[in-house]
């Protein structure tokens, strides 16, 4: 087991009032760093409900860095993509951090690693990433767009939360709530939309019947294919979202990380 060490609310961002947790072992060299990006449909959620992902990570060789970002009304696309530009600024200058990186999330932190892996060449691993932001709500215009009030986002587990199957009522909201009434960023929010040859490995999952729908992470892997980014593509039968599955693909996942977050 490792000698895990804990040390929270770092900051990294004064300007903003951001912060971020590190853990690693203090007795055993790390293979490198991971980005654990919290989900939360860029409107909740909090570093700390990542803390468990984390010590697992740790114990399988990583360090971790779990930041909070800006959520709205504090912040819109694409203000929380610019704060993961300043973790990475962070984890380089840092002298308890180490190259390589790599980066794994859920739900919108899902859509966050991706970005991150388009945009440095990380490996990511990514978990009910919301990816289909365009297409879908050009294809969906009637759908009304509703906010979710039956949930306890702030106390609940992330792998208790919108376990429920399909809701596009909620996906809308959440995701028209990410841009602020600025339509003309649907384009440049979607990932597979600039995919390049540079993009990082990826390990994609999503469950068949939950709320983030397929169709962005098959649209993704077929961008990715295109110009021979590797990808690993993992559907699960039911509604689980995100964490809600993460045991089941968890080894798989430490395996893709082990074998592409290298020198």
């Amino acid at each position: 087991m490792a000698n895990i060490i804990e040390k929270t609310d770092i900051v990294y961002d004064a300007a903003h009032n951001l912060a971020l947790d590190l853990y690693y072992d203090e007795d055993h060299d790390a293979q490198g760093t991971l980005i654990d990006i919290h989900g939360g449909g860029w409107f909740r959620g909090d570093k700390a409900k990542d803390r468990d992902w984390a010590l697992r990570l740790v114990n399988d060789g990583f360090t971790v860095v779990v930041p909070n970002y800006r959520i709205t009304p504090n912040g819109y696309y694409p203000d929380p993509l610019i704060d993961m530009d300043h973790v990475v600024d962070w984890i380089h200058s840092s002298k308890l951090t180490q190259e390589p990186i790599g980066a794994v999330g859920s739900s919108a932190g899902g859509n966050m690693t991706v970005e991150l892996g388009l945009k440095y060449g990380f490996p990511i691993v990514s978990l009910s990433g919301v990816f289909d932001i365009d297409d879908w709500l050009a294809s969906h215009q009637d759908v009304v767009a509703k906010q979710d009030v039956t949930q306890d986002f702030v106390h609940a587990a992330s792998s208790a939360i919108d376990q429920t199957g399909t809701n596009d009522s909620f996906y809308k909201w959440f995701v028209t709530n990410y841009f602020n009434g600025h339509t003309d960023q649907y384009t440049a929010a979607t990932p597979y939309k600039h995919v390049t040859a540079s993009a990082g490995p990826m390990y994609l999952a999503n469950s068949l019947n939950e709320f983030v729908p397929t169709t962005g992470l098959v649209s993704l892997v077929s961008a990715l294919n295109k110009v021979q980014v590797p990808t690993i593509s993992r559907f699960l039968p039911g509604s689980r979202h995100a964490k809600g599955y993460l045991d089941e693909v968890y080894d798989e996942t430490v395996d893709f990380l082990k074998l592409n977050v290298n020198d």
